[in-house]
């Protein structure tokens, strides 16, 4: 595991450690008499030490070794400017917009929608709904319109009129004129807040009253209400749909025949894990009997799938076959699983939480506690003077921050040590224009929009200086700067270079050629049967050169029982595909059994083992090389730039540890 691995894989895991100093920081080494801590790197290794798995990177000697290396890379990266890129810095302001949520929200609000969402996902409901569309920041008039136009379509649904007709006919949700406003069933965080609020608080058969969402106002019919039906957990066959030929032309009917054909076999008792190893296409799920990640509602891309795979019982644990929009599948049950407890979904409902409209609710209780952290100071007679610059052609959006600012470019308020300045202010308020704020008098509205930027520039003051309020935050934003900079630094210097170098990459293969080879392979027919009588049969077909689909049509029953499967390919000969006491010789073998299996394998052509071409194997030898230059590349570094180790320091850091 490379040194990069072990810093850029865990920080993007945005898991946080508890940040602490058992011992006063000394420095550990310097490069180029800039130096690094012995508490970075007690607290990156103790970090990383269950992520090793080559235990010779748990050395301290190895693992300085290391870091320093890493250490090299980048001031590499900051010697060549790549601090500087947009790119970099893009990413990184990205990095910690995110990383800072977990410091910018109020933990109390955070608890009570996380319990709240948790309840609400212990039901499923199935709703349809009628949606009148209003813009979020419309005219009162407008507003109010639409909401009579919704209000009218609830009373005439109450009277009795049919709920998917007026969908069909009112609803301005684009798919409801197929779908007649259904929605299918959904829990907790798959609509957006104030929907699902009213969805859960409408009794089974209801029609809510009207609901503003930021898209319109909805009508909600709660039509149905069950338990979350938990997760699954299953193993499946499947069989892809077939691309289009060469030739134009695509056989249908070949997945289906052979589901079919697979079906069979397991109601005459053949073992479903075999069958999957055999033959299912899920290349992901096969090796393992078909067994699938466990899975709930509405996680996998495909509603047919779930609905078979809920609907299995012990009773009746394997499905027919029936089509997906994927190919054709057979199911089998492994074990359902009830609803996890909130202890066990608290961490995922909080990342929920965070990027659904409930958020709005924890930023205005942290903006409340911001305003009591913090000292805001304003100058009330300046105050006066630039709020009179804002007049009423704010209302028609044509407003403008006054050209000389000279005698208001000076501060407005101040928020403990920092400044704010009027002409900031004013750029807020013009750019208020586009909500269509329509709050009146003049004066009334910019005192609202004083407040709504004040408390915007608390939150900024308290995100600008959460790495002076919390040293672990602080050391996490400092690695993935530096990960940042050494993933730019390995494109560069290493990735592209190995890529482009098509010389020095064949110059490499040339000189390490047996590194990369075929074993000894073999172009074959697999003929399987659970029957010795029909393997045979199989056996004797083989001999006299009949094509694998010959031998299927002989020995099965058209309509009736799959006696025997084929198998068509070339493989290496130690390939699970492969009869494992198969013979390397060309011809019809003996008959194998394993399991309850009976095989038989005509070997067409044997392809002796050989060194693969540069091309067949261009993707381990690119990665092989770029291990070759970045470990020649740290050793040049190491030269470019003076290292100097203080061992002393590194010797109490030894002893720390391994207390």
């Amino acid at each position: 595991m490379k040194i990069k691995q072990l810093f850029f894989g865990l920080l993007l895991s945005l898991n946080l450690i508890a940040y602490s100093q058992t011992s006063p920081k000394e420095v550990l080494f310097t490069i180029d008499n800039k130096p690094y801590y012995t508490d970075e790197f007690i607290r990156v290794y103790n970090k990383n030490l269950d992520l090793v798995k080559d235990e010779s990177q748990k050395d301290l000697n190895q693992y300085l070794d290391l870091f320093i290396g890493y250490k090299l890379k980048i001031n590499k990266a900051y010697k060549l400017g790549l601090q500087n890129g947009s790119s970099y810095q893009n990413e990184l302001k990205s990095y910690r917009t995110q990383l800072s949520k977990n410091y910018t929200s109020d933990s109390k609000v955070t608890k009570e929608l996380v319990e709240e969402g948790y309840n609400r996902s212990l039901k499923e409901i199935k709703a349809a709904h009628i949606l009148i569309l209003v813009d979020e920041f419309a005219a009162p008039e407008d507003t109010l319109k639409a909401y009579r136009q919704a209000l009218d379509l609830r009373q005439r649904a109450l009277k009795g009129e049919d709920f998917g007709k007026l969908a069909v006919e009112f609803s301005q949700d684009p798919s409801a004129k197929e779908n007649k406003g259904d929605l299918g069933y959904f829990s907790s965080f798959r609509m957006v807040y104030p929907f699902e609020t009213a969805a859960y608080k409408t009794p089974k058969g209801s029609i809510s009253n009207p609901v503003r969402t930021r898209f319109g106002y909805h009508l909600i019919k709660v039509e149905d209400v069950r338990d979350n039906r938990g997760e699954v957990s299953v193993a499946h066959i499947m069989i892809l749909t077939p691309t289009t030929t060469t030739d134009g032309k695509t056989d249908l009917d070949k997945p289906k025949n052979t589901i079919q054909e697979i079906y069979k076999k397991l109601k005459q008792g053949e073992k479903f894990e075999d069958l999957a190893k055999q033959f299912s296409e899920d290349k992901s799920s096969s090796t393992k009997g078909g067994v699938l990640n466990r899975f709930g509602s509405g996680q996998l891309s495909s509603e047919e799938f779930e609905a078979v795979a809920f609907a299995l019982t012990p009773e009746h644990p394997i499905s027919e076959p029936f089509q997906s929009q994927f190919g054709w599948h057979i199911v089998k049950l492994i074990e359902k699983y009830p609803v996890k407890t909130l202890e066990e979904m608290t961490a995922d409902l909080e990342t929920k939480v965070s990027k659904d409209d409930r958020s709005r609710l924890i930023i205005a209780s942290m903006t409340e506690k911001l305003r009591k952290k913090y000292t805001v100071k304003r100058d009330d007679k300046f105050y006066a003077a630039v709020s009179k610059l804002v007049t009423n052609d704010f209302y028609e959006g044509k407003w403008d921050v006054p050209t000389n600012m000279k005698d208001y470019n000076k501060k407005l308020f101040t928020i403990n040590e920092k400044e704010i300045m009027a002409p900031a202010f004013l750029s807020f308020v013009r750019a208020q224009q586009k909500i269509n704020n329509t709050l009146k008098p003049i004066n009334k509205l910019v005192d609202n929009l004083y407040q709504k930027y004040v408390d915007e520039q608390l939150n900024v003051y308290y995100n600008d200086n959460l790495e002076n309020e919390f040293p672990e935050f602080s050391a996490v934003i400092d690695e993935y700067r530096d990960g940042l900079l050494l993933f730019d630094l390995m494109e560069k210097e290493i990735w592209e270079k190995s890529k482009r170098d098509s010389i020095g990459l064949k110059n490499f293969y040339d000189s390490r050629i047996k590194n990369y080879n075929w074993k000894n392979r073999l172009d074959v027919v697999i003929a399987s049967s659970t029957s010795m009588d029909v393997i045979k049969k199989a056996q004797k077909l083989l001999k006299q050169n009949k094509t694998p689909e010959f031998i299927k049509e002989k020995l099965n029953i058209k309509g009736g029982t799959v006696n025997v499967m084929t198998k068509v390919g070339v493989f290496e000969e130690e390939s699970e595909v492969l009869p494992k006491k198969l013979k390397m010789q060309t011809g019809v073998s003996e008959i194998i059994k394993e399991g309850e299996y009976y095989f038989v394998t005509k070997v067409n052509k044997i392809l002796p083992a050989g060194s693969k071409t540069l091309e067949e194997s261009r993707g381990k030898v690119i990665n092989d090389y770029q291990q070759y230059l970045e470990e020649n590349w740290v050793k040049d570094l190491k030269t470019e730039f003076k290292v100097e180790v203080n061992q002393a320091a590194f010797e109490k850091v030894k002893k720390q540890l391994k207390s």
